[in-house]
């Protein structure tokens, strides 16, 4: 009767390994509440960064490269190396009507100030660029998030908050979460700053969304796993994208799983 078990135990496992080798090697769709576009930077078809949220806004890369010999997660980040770096995403519903809004994503300096506002990440709307904007200041290695109306949030913030610096060539999360009138500004899954005094109804409508040049220059920096949402995000949440807790999980994986379980149940 033992025997018996074993042998169906193992040919379920065969059964189980052979589906999982035939199965499609891409990533999985990764899916949140309000999560409305997702870059790995792991997959590039040509010029064409993919959207791995499943929504189809894939990235248009312009002088930007993606490398494998600094990352985060996965198999590749993105090098914004060049001054005339972009990569450009097209204007959708969700991008152009957002009010609460995170963006979330890892950050590597290659260089450091170069004495002119140097673009990180812009959202662009009718008569501004800044739904938000994210710049690296000209003298000083913090970053510069804001709003428009009003050119409100965080004026020169670091690791630390305002006016600490960052280092170069070194990896941080970092995470800007718009929560009506106010700014939650994170480093490494820590609120390092809050700024008040937001504005509520900030400049929105058709736009393009761009990583490096705008009409400013790009900075040098290596991005990789942006999280854009159409809501706020709390602490936790932040922390649990920043440990990639939303990434799919490999068919291999799950096949680990499974079996444990099934052994499990069997024995």
């Amino acid at each position: 009767m033992e025997s018996n078990m074993r042998c169906a135990v193992n040919l379920i496992f065969l059964s189980l390994f052979l589906l999982v080798i035939t199965l499609p090697s891409q990533a999985r769709d990764v899916k949140d509440k309000g999560l409305i576009l997702y870059f790995s930077f792991d997959q590039k078809n040509g010029a064409t960064i993919k959207d791995e949220t499943g929504g189809g806004h894939d990235g248009d890369l312009g002088k930007g490269k993606i490398t494998t010999k600094e990352k985060v997660h996965g198999k590749g980040a993105l090098e914004m190396k060049d001054q005339q770096s972009s990569l450009t995403v097209e204007s959708f519903k969700e991008l152009e009507d957002y009010q609460d809004n995170s963006y979330l994503f890892w950050l590597y300096f290659i260089e450091g100030t170069n004495g002119a506002w140097s673009q990180i990440i812009a959202k662009k709307a009718p008569g501004s660029d800044r739904s938000p904007g994210i710049w690296i200041c000209p003298d000083t290695l913090n970053i510069h998030w804001r709003f428009n109306p009003g050119n409100k949030g965080c004026d020169r913030c670091g690791p630390d908050g305002e006016g600490s610096l960052f280092k170069l060539k070194k990896w941080y999360h970092v995470a800007g979460v718009k929560k009506g009138t106010d700014l939650f500004y994170y480093v490494d899954g820590k609120e390092v700053a809050k700024k008040t005094g937001q504005p509520k109804d900030h400049a929105q409508g058709e736009e393009k969304l761009y990583i490096g040049k705008t009409g400013y220059r790009s900075a040098t920096f290596i991005i990789d796993d942006l999280y854009v949402y159409d809501r706020a995000l709390k602490e936790k949440e932040v922390n649990g994208v920043k440990e990639g807790k939303l990434l799919a999980v490999a068919p291999q994986d799950k096949l680990t799983a499974m079996w444990a379980h099934i052994k499990r149940k069997a024995l």
